[in-house]
């Protein structure tokens, strides 16, 4: 136990999936193709949507939702300032300003009472992040702002529930990730969800250079002189069959993986439960947590060491940590354009500095759970 040393997050991953890149490699069908049609098709009935279109990251994916709203210059999106700094990255992407909202510390969620004090006659959407994999707020940020679209940036939230309905089919659109440290992989990779079959068509344009055919399999079935016409500023933003080909295979893991991380999850709240300055996560009375991470709030007037100090003993006795994630409007970039201050959202400043995952994914045996416990109690 002394020598271990438990990663923050291992993607699970193995013989299923190398043999499953063999049919595009041996094919020679490497681009979007058959594959990435078939995980799109999956995607789409696990979450109980009518659309799904995969991209190159969730990053694309939100991009292009906004691009097909025409959310250009002139207008607002309303975003939580916890979450990964992509999600108001792509609002400037667009030309348009992101409009920073605080968190709820218990959720690190969006704080639904905030978000009508946001809105203004330029505000044209909402992204609620599903953070750490649990859903965020829904029906108290729409009543917030009736008839403002809601666009869903479930990055960590594959298989999540919200009062029995998934993640992804509770706004216009949504975007998923699949990047290594989410609960199921391509790589890299995204998917947006929509039950909007207009703006589904036009996101299937835009991710393939506006053009007016796709690029998939029907592509084989025109004349050998023809080029599809461009009536539109797209983006290349598609898949490749190699990463589709993964994703089928991972999504076919994706409820066990949760259900696993689900019970390791409740045992981490059962053995560090009594640790007064430790707040752990909270799981939904109704619906259900991905559990993409673990993430704990260390209350700074209780610990015995300062956040920093936890993850350097962490780290000396082989334990991975990692932030939550970070304060947007405390980033450099935001605080020069926007001339913000870390007071000016102040749960957010908060678990910016005080938030911290701890080890938790399906390559994690029994014994590695055993330690992190172990190591933590020793503080």
């Amino acid at each position: 136990m002394g020598n271990r040393n438990v990663q923050i997050a291992v993607p699970s991953t193995g013989e299923e999936e190398w043999q499953a890149i063999r049919e595009p490699i041996m094919n020679g069908w490497l681009t979007q193709g058959p594959k990435v049609e078939s995980f799109e098709d999956a995607f789409a009935k696990m979450h109980s949507v009518k659309h799904a279109i995969a991209t190159t990251s969730c990053t694309t994916a939100l991009h292009l939702i906004l691009a097909a709203m025409e959310i250009g210059p002139g207008d607002e999106v309303i975003v939580p300032s916890f979450t990964w700094v992509a999600t108001a990255n792509v609002v400037l992407y667009c030309g348009a300003k992101p409009v920073f909202v605080d968190i709820n510390r218990d959720t690190f969620n969006m704080d639904p009472a905030q978000v009508a004090e946001r809105v203004s006659e330029r505000t044209k959407a909402i992204i609620p992040v599903h953070l750490f994999g649990l859903c965020a707020d829904i029906d108290n940020i729409s009543a917030a702002a009736p008839g403002i679209p809601i666009i869903e940036d479930a990055a960590c939230a594959a298989g999540a529930l919200y009062h029995g309905k998934s993640a992804g089919s509770l706004g216009k659109a949504a975007a998923f990730s699949f990047h290594p440290r989410k609960s199921i992989t391509t790589g890299e990779g995204g998917m947006i969800t929509t039950d909007d079959t207009s703006i589904a068509r036009l996101l299937m344009k835009l991710r393939n250079h506006g053009a007016e055919i796709p690029g998939g399999k029907d592509a084989g079935e025109q004349k050998p002189y023809f080029l599809p016409d461009i009536n539109m500023l797209g983006f290349n933003y598609r898949m490749t069959d190699m990463q589709g080909a993964v994703g089928l295979v991972q999504l076919n893991k994706l409820d066990p993986f949760i259900v696993e991380r689900g019970r390791w999850a409740r045992w981490y709240k059962e053995q560090l439960g009594d640790i007064g300055w430790l707040h752990l996560p909270k799981e939904p009375a109704d619906g259900r947590h991905s559990w993409q991470s673990f993430v704990a709030y260390l209350d700074p007037d209780k610990s015995p060491l300062t956040r920093n100090e936890i993850m350097e003993f962490l780290q000396e006795n082989g334990v991975s940590t990692r932030p939550g994630t970070h304060a947007v409007h405390m980033l450099n970039l935001y605080r020069g354009i926007f001339g913000f201050h870390p007071e000016d959202f102040p749960v957010a400043r908060d678990c910016n500095d005080n938030s911290m995952a701890i080890p938790l994914h399906n390559r994690m045996m029994p014994e590695d759970f055993e330690h992190v416990v172990e190591t933590i109690r020793k503080i």
